[in-house]
């Protein structure tokens, strides 16, 4: 619970249909379960206590007294468990009979939420739910719309829904998040056909993706069976249009759980609102207690979260990146009458994936590929193996090529500003950087061209860039795509190449993806590449892991510290996450000066920099919460203008 970790379950319980002591046992033995796996709030299906195809046996007060009766012994038992389960139960109130869920923790029923929105079917049993009290075994509790909040997380509020009102037209979830439900339960209790499993999945994704909440349904199971309906027992849990977990139909598991973070909830919802409308009218909201221990993230945090997790939706991915760059970038050449594009061509990643968005631009606008010139500066730092790369990337996708070499414009740079060539300090390296931008602006203005920008997402957020250098571009392709991203984009495009029968351009490619990341600005050591960014900045798995927390979620350093830990267990050790981590919040403090002055580019994902929407920092922030340590303390140190 601890950092907004909620652990939902959903059950689905071996149903004895019109027998409440037979369903108790099963209930207060999956609670049980659900309790040692650490979960904070469990739902049952709808009508659990006596199974939902009682039918006209809804009328007989034997069956009404034995859940009752069955009701107040779980909430007895409950005591023993720190966990907010709502469970399924006919009542009656005022001389009507009521499809209700049950809501108990800690051994005190907390209050009665009655189905409101009925079917045909409902309303041969049952009256349409409304807000008030009601008196079971001498004791008044709220009944209606209620809301429960947990005391030690107050970011964890849940709203009720029962059976098929999550799919009806009214549905109650608007109204339940607008009045503050982080998560909604629904007990489910509709039977299967053709279609509805995807139907409710759609669903379910559809529904907290626009109200930013999770939803736990559970469905009822095969022991409701009976005459015309077959039941299979359909469980989700889903989060802000995410499927977390699934019961498929007419399986054995009878508890489904998935952790749920409901700060990031909170977060999209001050940060975008919702469309949901007026709040409902909330008969009560109860406060109830729960330990906020740790919970279990093993296997919860995903240590690439840009990425997707299965290979044909990252294949889909990289796909529509490229295609949305690619479109990006033909729009703009169009729209400025660009006679073609400039492109720096290190024979780095960066730069490849640039170059390849330039080409399919000019597919798409069914230009020459030689109206692109790729242009290659070899300096003091530059190998063999990236100036060769370089060369045959712009010849196997059919761009013009030009190699300038740029160490004897730079020594005479040195020479005029009084630097010593022997001084290898961020001068050495940002010279060079900026004497590539010049000559590549240079030659797009005397062409009419524009300069295609290389830098990514990754890069911006360290502030790994020469201001007014590699910084600098007419329009900057590779801004909102991540280091890590841009990897898989370039992978994919060499799959494409190997499949369309380009053997040699997906070979080069691969030894591309195969060099080591490096601004190439310090002279090589035997040939080799001296300067790699990775042990200078540090992994940009790790980077690429701490922005998509802090700038996608808001998420505090001790927090991201945690889930970095769980996400890399046994890749990197706590110590190594913490110096990593304290270097991303120091650089992403203080290079703000760059993000501000970015050119246009294309956004790709729900992560940018863009100073005209996506991302307005001050640049002279001072440093406070959040730029701290993972331990919490301030331990920023101020960098200088020129820090690369």
């Amino acid at each position: 619970m601890k950092h907004g970790f909620i652990k939902h379950a959903a059950a689905v319980p071996e149903i004895s249909v019109a027998a409440p002591e037979k369903n108790l046992q099963e209930i207060l033995q999956l609670t049980k379960e659900a309790a040692k796996k650490g979960v904070h709030v469990l739902c049952f299906p709808e009508l659990t206590l006596t199974g939902c195809t009682c039918g006209d046996l809804f009328l007989t007060d034997a069956l009404l007294d034995s859940a009752e009766n069955a009701l107040l012994q779980l909430v007895e038992a409950s005591a023993a468990w720190d966990i907010l389960v709502f469970v399924g139960v006919p009542l009656r109130r005022n001389g009507r009979l009521y499809n209700c869920a049950a809501a108990i923790s800690g051994g005190k029923l907390l209050g009665i939420i009655p189905k409101t929105v009925l079917t045909a079917e409902d309303r041969r049993h049952f009256a349409p739910g409304e807000n008030g009290t009601i008196r079971i075994g001498g004791a008044v509790y709220p009944f209606g719309n209620c809301l429960f909040t947990c005391a030690s997380q107050p970011a964890l509020t849940v709203g009720c829904m029962i059976g098929s009102e999550w799919e009806s037209a009214s549905t109650p979830l608007p109204g339940l998040t607008a009045a503050g439900a982080d998560v909604v339960v629904c007990l489910g209790g509709s039977a299967e056909i053709v279609g509805r499993e995807e139907y409710r999945r759609t669903l379910a994704k559809a529904q907290t993706g626009m109200h930013r909440c999770a939803l736990v349904y559970s469905g009822a199971g095969e022991g409701e069976s009976t005459t015309d309906c077959v039941y299979g027992g359909h469980s989700l849990i889903a989060s802000d249009g995410n499927l977390l977990s699934e019961r498929k139909p007419f399986t054995d598991e009878k508890l489904l759980c998935a952790v749920a973070d409901v700060l990031h909830l909170r977060h999209d919802r001050q940060k975008n609102g919702t469309d949901a409308g007026e709040p409902a009218a909330i008969a009560a909201e109860i406060e109830y207690t729960c330990t906020a221990g740790e919970t279990d993230l093993t296997g919860v945090i995903s240590s690439h979260p840009f990425i997707p997790d299965k290979a044909e939706d990252k294949r889909e991915t990289c796909g529509r990146i490229l295609e949305i760059q690619a479109r990006g970038l033909a729009k703009r050449l169009r729209a400025s009458h660009a006679k073609g594009a400039v492109v720096a061509l290190s024979g780095g990643l960066d730069s490849t994936l640039a170059v390849i968005v330039a080409a399919r631009a000019m597919d798409i606008l069914g230009r020459s590929r030689e109206e692109i010139l790729s242009v290659t500066m070899p300096c003091f730092g530059t190998t063999t193996r990236t100036r060769s790369n370089a060369e045959e990337l712009a010849a196997e996708l059919g761009t013009a090529f030009r190699c300038i070499d740029i160490k004897e414009a730079v020594d005479l740079h040195f020479r005029d500003i009084g630097h010593d060539a022997e001084d290898h300090s961020v001068v050495y390296e940002n010279a060079q950087a900026r004497e590539r931008t010049q000559i590549i602006m240079d030659i797009a203005n005397r062409d009419g061209s524009l300069v295609i920008g290389t830098g990514d997402l990754s890069e911006l957020a360290l502030g790994w860039a020469t201001y007014n250098g590699d910084h600098m571009s007419n329009y900057g392709v590779n801004g909102d795509v991540p280091k890590t991203m841009i990897r898989y984009v370039v992978s994919y495009y060499a799959d494409i190449c190997e499949e369309g029968g380009k053997s040699r351009l997906a070979q080069v490619l691969r030894d591309i993806l195969d060099t080591p990341v490096s601004p190439e600005l310090l002279p090589p050591k035997d040939g080799d590449i001296a300067q790699r960014t990775e042990d200078i900045v540090g992994p940009y798995d790790l980077h690429d892991f701490f922005l998509y927390h802090y700038v996608r979620w808001g998420e505090t350093p001790e927090k991201i510290q945690r889930e970095a830990e769980a996400a890399f267990a046994g890749e990197f050790t706590p110590e190594v996450i913490e110096k990593w981590l304290s270097t991303f919040l120091r650089r992403f403090r203080t290079q703000q000066f760059k993000r501000s002055a970015l050119p246009d580019g294309p956004k790709v994902g729900s992560v940018g920099f863009s100073p005209r929407g996506d991302w307005q920092m001050p640049s002279d922030a001072a440093d406070g919460v959040g730029a701290g340590s993972p331990g919490g303390q301030t331990r920023i140190l101020c960098s200088a203008i020129g820090e690369e």
